[in-house]
């Protein structure tokens, strides 16, 4: 077939030698001393031209001749010439340049790279292919592709575009060209499978079946396209949520610093203060001392006087000469003071040192609140994201928390587990005990219980505990959701009303917690797969919790044991689970049982 082809003889490609005819030749531009492409090109007087750096170098050389020549035609230069840059020739040579890179480019850009197909009539570095002949199969260039163009027996020959897997659109069984599409067996064949092994299979052509498969790819790349676009959009909208996050913290940090600085300059000066009363206070008190124990001084400098005059009378002798000299002898005038100091013992400032003493465990008492208040808001910050619903344990398990129960909230009749067995502070009359943990954002948690029945309520921290049923009463008030778990039943109760709520029976109840969403779902876990109870509990609890989602005060999750006037003999317990021995392993340590 080939050998009635009169090929051409050149197989470059037509636009390389194109590119080839239009380029200037390199050579005239080139420097004869470097031989490469001129760099800031001067011209002699003689009409040569050089790079300036390497005419000048040149001319170095002989400036100890003081005779300067060209070294292509040595015609000689006296004194040394001034050369300047000859602007045309640098232009010309810039574009030399830009046209060089531009061939190059354009021949590289015809060569086959890794991923593309090359031609397998090329030899050396092989041409990228442009066409592949189903009925040769071989792949060609543009070059050797001509003659299926001219040749007519060539030209009844398929050409597809290029591809490195001719061989698998021949039937391996029969040699021939796979053109159908046999729906059956969901595979192309040939025309001699459909009267073979596919013998009354359903068989459609292999380019209508494209066409139909190519329509639902076009569905499915919109549908693609859309997403890539919705994903755009959250990118570019989470991009800015990166950027508030930033802002506001850098914002929050610097009103905290300053905050804070404001406070211990407050405290200082108030130490300050202090410091100064007290000082003036020193000052006061040290002035009196001093000015009490002058006069003291004062007096017992006088008192010893006239005791030196009382003993030198005392001392005389002569009868006559001591009466005659008594009388001038002044009377002991009576003292100005005490004749003791009430001196109370030494505690002096140390009162001062005790108001500061219980003005610090003030301050320590507010700030612990306080931070705690503060701790809570930091941790509820958060990108309000919309992810989807956790619907396995598993998924739920993600947002478990550790829960432990505050033994100062239990109630008397509530045994904790060892270590927890301080009550104090306790609820009044319900046996109920609130956790210790504040429970923000979504989390969930597991409870396992035993007995009668039990309740396992999600409350608002501020709820009475000292007051009446329906005051403390979980379920029975707008601050609290139970769900009462029996037997042989489940119900919710919230603000003392009880709706019954259909399930499989468990010992094991997962809680579910969205906070920001105010989504409260109660989940039952049966031989450990989550079973999310229906619409209705998840529609009433969101709009029950509408203003939770707001973040109108902090949440406990409380749980109690038991109904009011139950015996403490009976056997009812709650325990939180311990994940680590569940199938999911979530390395959350068994928390506390509770027990009557």
């Amino acid at each position: 077939m080939y050998k009635k082809v009169k090929l051409k003889q050149s197989v470059r490609p037509r636009g390389e030698m194109a590119q080839q005819r239009n380029q200037p030749d390199s050579e005239k531009f080139s420097c004869s001393s470097c031989l490469d492409l001129l760099k800031d090109p001067v011209t002699t007087s003689c009409g040569h031209s050089y790079c300036m750096d390497c005419i000048k170098t040149h001319w170095d050389g002989e400036d100890g001749h003081r005779i300067y020549s060209c070294p292509q035609c040595r015609k000689t230069f006296t004194p040394r010439p001034d050369l300047q840059k000859n602007v045309l020739l640098a232009e010309l040579v810039e574009e030399l340049k830009k046209t060089g890179l531009q061939a190059a480019a354009a021949a590289d850009h015809c060569y086959a790279g890794p991923e593309d197909v090359a031609c397998d009539v090329c030899t050396g570095r092989k041409m990228k292919a442009v066409k592949s002949c189903l009925g040769c199969l071989i792949s060609y260039c543009e070059n050797h592709l001509q003659p299926h163009y001219d040749v007519a027996q060539l030209q009844k020959h398929q050409l597809v575009e290029p591809s490195k897997n001719l061989q698998e659109n021949i039937c391996s069984r029969h040699d021939k060209m796979k053109e159908i599409f046999c729906l059956t067996d969901q595979q192309v064949i040939c025309h001699l499978c459909t009267m073979d092994e596919h013998k009354g299979h359903e068989t459609v052509p292999a380019a209508a079946e494209r066409m139909k498969k190519q329509k639902k790819l076009k569905v499915s790349r919109l549908n693609i396209q859309q997403r890539i676009q919705d994903r755009q959009k959250d990118v570019k909208l989470l991009q800015q949520e990166l950027e508030d996050i930033n802002v506001s913290a850098h914002k929050t940090v610097e009103d905290s610093e300053k905050m804070f600085t404001q406070m211990i300059h407050l405290i200082q000066k108030r130490c300050q203060d202090v410091e100064q009363q007290i000082r003036s206070q020193q000052e006061t008190e040290v002035s009196r001392v001093k000015e009490l124990q002058e006069k003291l001084e004062q007096e017992i400098r006088d008192l010893e006087r006239k005791d030196a005059e009382l003993k030198q009378l005392s001392d005389t002798p002569d009868h006559s000469q001591f009466l005659h000299n008594y009388p001038s002898v002044s009377a002991l005038s009576e003292s100005t003071h005490s004749s003791s100091i009430n001196i109370r013992p030494r505690r002096h400032f140390e009162d001062v040192t005790a108001a500061v003493k219980e003005l610090r465990h003030q301050l320590q008492d507010i700030l612990r609140d306080a931070w705690t208040n503060i701790s809570l808001a930091i941790t509820e910050v958060d990108v309000s994201l919309s992810g989807p619903e956790p619907k396995t344990r598993a998924g739920f398990l993600k947002y478990s928390r550790e829960i432990t129960l505050d033994p100062n909230t239990a109630h008397g009749r509530l045994e904790l587990s060892e270590g927890d067995r301080k009550v104090s502070n306790r609820s009044i009359g319900y046996c109920q005990c609130l956790s210790r943990e504040s429970l923000t954002g979504r989390c969930y948690y597991e409870v396992e219980w035993r007995g009668e029945g039990v309740y396992v309520a999600v409350a608002y921290k501020n709820i009475c505990r000292d007051g009446g049923l329906y005051e403390c009463g979980f379920g029975l008030n707008y601050k609290s959701w139970s769900l009462r778990c029996d037997i042989d039943s489940y119900s919710f109760w919230y603000n003392n009303t009880e709706t019954l709520i259909s399930g499989p029976q468990s010992s094991r109840i997962g809680v579910y917690l969205d906070h920001r969403a105010g989504l409260h779902s109660g989940v039952v876990v049966s031989t450990f797969a989550l079973q999310q109870e229906g619409p209705w509990f998840a529609s009433r609890l969101s709009r029950d919790l509408s203003a939770w989602s707001l973040h109108v005060l902090p949440v406990h999750a409380w749980v109690f044991s038991g109904y009011s006037g139950f015996l403490p003999q009976s056997k009812n317990m709650l325990r939180l689970i311990d994940y680590s021995k569940l199938p999911v392993g979530v390395n959350v340590r068994v928390l506390v049982c509770l027990c009557m």
